[in-house]
């Protein structure tokens, strides 16, 4: 059960093509956002759509797939355990950020 602790699966499409990052040993780092998408119905009985946005990082050759496979608009599926860090922004203010560490990837579609 140790596996299932943090464990994150999504199935989206990238909102923009992805930002790639070579660091000083060679190894590389892929920063991207995809959008995953429920429809429910309201009390009028509208049809709604409600979309979400995950931040997603990649490391080493998950991220050299990225940068060779993924545009904006490809639909992935993949998985990962959520992250949590904080940063201080350029007016000195602490932000916090979650993110999936993208271990696994899959490419749908065409």
């Amino acid at each position: 059960m140790n596996a299932l602790k943090n464990k994150v699966q999504l199935i989206g499409n990238l909102g923009q093509d992805p930002e790639i990052v070579t660091l000083e040993n060679g190894s590389k780092l892929a920063k991207f956002s995809i959008a995953t998408s429920e429809y429910y119905k309201n009390a009028k009985g509208e049809k709604v759509e409600e979309t979400q946005w995950h931040n997603i990082v990649a490391w080493g050759k998950t991220a050299e797939i990225v940068e060779n496979y993924l545009t904006k608009g490809k639909q992935v599926a993949l998985e990962g355990k959520l992250t949590h860090r904080s940063y201080e922004n350029k007016d000195g203010e602490k932000r916090y950020i979650t993110e999936v560490r993208c271990n696994e990837l899959l490419l749908l579609g065409k």
